[in-house]
């Protein structure tokens, strides 16, 4: 656990590396950044077959690790978290979670005595890693985009959609997650759901016990992407042309 820029807020960092390893280069330190909806342990460090990704990536000579933003996983939860989602504004929206990767980003750093690293966002995490690049380019060695969150013309609602709130809770279900995928091949496509779902209900302590169980995470994604992707989206324009590689 890490401290974030904000007093009182925890930040959980998970790392995996060789045993062997005692020097430490920037070209092999890896931060992996989640998406808006799971924590980084059920993305990233989830074993398939007795492998998870972060192992995969560690076995073959990198120091790599994920970080949790605030609301998600072990890291501290809001307050606005212990009340109804409806009693409070969207929380952890992506500035605040830019905030929380430069924590996790500079305590790895520090750590390691490296002046860079690479960084792999997932989904919403590509708008955060995108936005920190555009303001520490000097600081990131590769950047990744894995699955990003782009803009998107929904048709039109004949309704007005409800507010949000703090937060969203809703189970990991395939209907849900498979979303446009053939119907005669969901069932190949996520192997091993059931343990995972498992696992991603779990990682919060409130929602799991919920009757039916449900996965909360903050809302604040959902009330900032559209004008924060553009402004990702836009640097990453201007930088392609210079470090950190693609």
């Amino acid at each position: 656990m890490i401290d974030a820029v904000d007093p009182g807020t925890k930040l959980y960092i998970r790392n995996k590396r060789p045993e062997d390893m005692t020097q430490f280069a920037a070209q092999k330190t890896l931060l992996f950044v989640h998406g808006a909806t799971l924590p980084g342990e059920v993305t990233f460090d989830f074993p398939l077959e007795g492998l998870s990704w972060m192992d995969y990536i560690a076995q073959r000579g990198w120091d790599v690790y994920l970080v949790d933003v605030r609301g998600y996983g072990r890291s501290t939860r809001p307050p606005e978290m212990d009340q109804p989602a409806a009693s409070n504004p969207p929380i952890a929206t992506t500035d605040v979670a830019v905030r929380d990767v430069g924590s996790a980003i500079d305590f790895i750093l520090q750590r390691r005595g490296v002046s860079k690293l690479s960084l792999l966002g997932w989904s919403w995490g590509a708008v955060i890693t995108g936005a920190y690049t555009g303001d520490h380019n000097e600081k990131v060695d590769n950047l990744v985009f894995f699955a990003p969150g782009w803009l998107r013309t929904p048709p039109p609602s004949q309704t007005a959609p409800p507010p949000l709130g703090a937060y969203v809770a809703a189970p990991p279900t395939r209907e849900r997650l498979q979303v446009g995928a053939p119907d005669d091949r969901k069932r190949d496509l996520m192997p091993g759901f059931e343990a995972w779902a498992a696992a991603a209900i779990a990682s919060d302590p409130v929602g799991s016990k919920q009757e039916p169980p449900v996965l909360r995470s903050p809302a604040g994604y959902f009330r900032t992407t559209g004008i924060s992707g553009r402004q990702a989206s836009h640097i990453m324009i201007q930088r392609r042309s210079r470090s950190p590689r693609w």
